[in-house]
């Protein structure tokens, strides 16, 4: 896409010296990106802040809470404790948990404490039917409620559990839910392997693209996100991310931490002002 004419002309790398190139550049790229955003979007919508202690709870829905997490239990005991911590701070404000939907690893464990505390209309997971088998532990079948599909963990256990047919629905009900919930809901990232790490940076990017503006937490035991926060830094530093976009990841070091920040959220500065129709 060329620059509105307005704009001026977009200089080249090869025109600047060798000590400004790469600054300049950056500035009439960031530039152009927001006479873009300007130009052919029509503007977000105010966003609300309500105060969540005073507001009446019969207006407002309850906190829903997307964790991101491994169908493993990590090499740490500290992963499974947080998985348990976490579940215990839903429980302490009344949050509710939508998943992945396995039964094993730090997902069954947030999933069978939270259940265990709240009751299984607290938590919803959401498993594509390849998973079924993959993600579930031998104590979580159950007769199949999905026409003929393989069988879902006991509700009574686990909650509420809705088998799709794909990874992208998955994420997308995941996701829906979130935006549905009531102020200080968001996403929660427990370690995890590559699954765990896609659904964290998918949501973080429709963060930066005004998608949503919900929160993103790392929760980063024994500094498991240390390298993801490292590489934040260096693609700010590299002209990839913009400063103002740092504050989309927050990592918390408790559970209590991770909660109270999703309270606290402000979406931050750099996020793209573009409209969207649909998830």
């Amino acid at each position: 896409m060329s620059p509105p004419s307005n704009m001026g002309p977009v200089e080249t790398l090869d025109m600047f010296d060798n000590k400004n190139s790469f600054d300049a550049q950056l500035q009439t790229d960031l530039a152009f990106n927001e006479k873009i955003a300007v130009d052919i979007v029509a503007p977000q919508t105010e966003e609300i802040t309500l105060d969540l202690k005073s507001a009446p709870t019969e207006d407002v829905p309850p906190r829903t809470i997307c964790v991101f997490c491994g169908a493993s239990s990590g090499n740490s005991p500290a992963f499974m404790q947080a998985a348990r911590d976490l579940a215990r701070e839903f429980h302490k404000h009344n949050i509710k948990l939508v998943y992945g939907g396995g039964t094993v690893g730090l997902m069954g464990e947030i999933a069978r404490t939270l259940v265990s505390l709240s009751g299984p209309s607290a938590v919803h997971g959401i498993i594509p039917e390849p998973l079924v088998v993959f993600e579930q532990g031998p104590d979580s079948k159950a007769p199949s409620k999905n026409g003929g599909k393989h069988g879902v963990p006991d509700e009574a256990t686990y909650g509420t559990t809705t088998i799709v047919d794909d990874m992208h629905t998955r994420k997308q009900m995941m996701a829906q839910a979130v935006m549905k919930g009531g102020p200080g809901s968001g996403f929660i990232a427990l370690p995890g392997g590559y699954g765990t790490l896609e659904e964290l940076m998918e949501v973080v990017t429709w963060n930066q693209l005004g998608i949503h503006g919900r929160g993103t937490i790392v929760l980063n035991i024994e500094g498991y996100w240390d390298g993801l926060l490292s590489w934040v830094d260096n693609s700010i530093s590299s002209g990839f991310v913009r400063e103002s976009n740092r504050s989309i990841i927050v990592p918390a070091k408790t559970a209590q931490e991770a909660v109270e920040f999703l309270s606290d959220y402000k979406p931050a500065d750099g996020r793209f002002k573009l409209a969207w129709k649909t998830l």
